[in-house]
């Protein structure tokens, strides 16, 4: 197993370590210590390697990641899996603002609690936060699902395309276009299959969650409702 002590190796070099991998490499597990809060760590993989950083991480932690896992076992700041494609990241701790934002497909699982405008614009990816998130989360979300165990602060989903918004907490107030939605037997399973993919496999029931997604008034602009936007 690879070990890369951002204390003496620069943060560069771990990244062009990272992209020079090929698609075969038997080095499918790297270890990165002293990570020091540093931006951009492991940003832009194209490798189904497994990455844990052993600290907290900075901004854009795994951006434009695909395929990889990534494991932060801290926090992450600001932009925690932006525009990834695929694989997955984990952060044991708590994530700043826009979280997932822009992302097109893998899973996001946060541990603790997510800032504001968590899965902004997101275009696919799946995220599961166990603790509560900020305001304008899901802000113009167009796909995928957001799933939340806590509490949601305001303007949940404003202006939501068709993504999935499951909380089981409480929602300081909605967005524009934004209404809760009847939760159907498809959405059950889509819940129970992203709570087990997130580790709460029993542990939490698909029942306690309410689900709010677009009510397609915004979709074409009409000049009577001006106002809503």
């Amino acid at each position: 197993m690879p070990v890369v002590d951002l204390a003496v190796t620069s943060k560069r070099a771990l990244n062009e370590s990272l992209h020079a991998l090929a698609p075969d490499t038997n080095e499918t597990l790297w270890r990165v210590e002293n990570p020091g809060g540093q931006h951009a760590l492991a940003v832009g993989l194209d490798v189904p390697v497994t990455v844990e950083i052993a600290g907290h991480a900075g901004y854009y932690c795994g951006g434009m990641n695909r395929q990889a896992t990534i494991v932060v076992e801290g926090n992450a700041g600001v932009g925690v899996g932006e525009n990834m494609m695929s694989g997955r990241i984990h952060v044991l701790g708590d994530a700043s603002q826009s979280a997932g934002a822009t992302a097109h497909g893998g899973l996001l699982v946060i541990d603790g609690n997510a800032s504001a405008r968590c899965g902004t614009s997101m275009k696919g990816v799946d995220i599961v936060v166990k603790g509560s998130i900020g305001p304008m989360s899901a802000f113009m979300a167009q796909s995928g699902a957001l799933v939340v165990l806590g509490d949601a602060g305001d303007a949940l989903g404003d202006s939501i395309y068709e993504a999935r918004l499951y909380v089981r907490g409480e929602v300081k107030s909605l967005g524009a276009d934004c209404i809760e939605k009847e939760l159907r037997d498809e959405h059950r399973a889509e819940l129970r299959r992203l709570l087990d993919a997130a580790g709460l496999d029993g542990a939490v029931k698909v029942e306690d969650f309410r689900r709010y997604g677009s009510a397609r008034t915004l979709y074409n602009f009409h000049v009577d409702h001006a106002g809503a936007y």
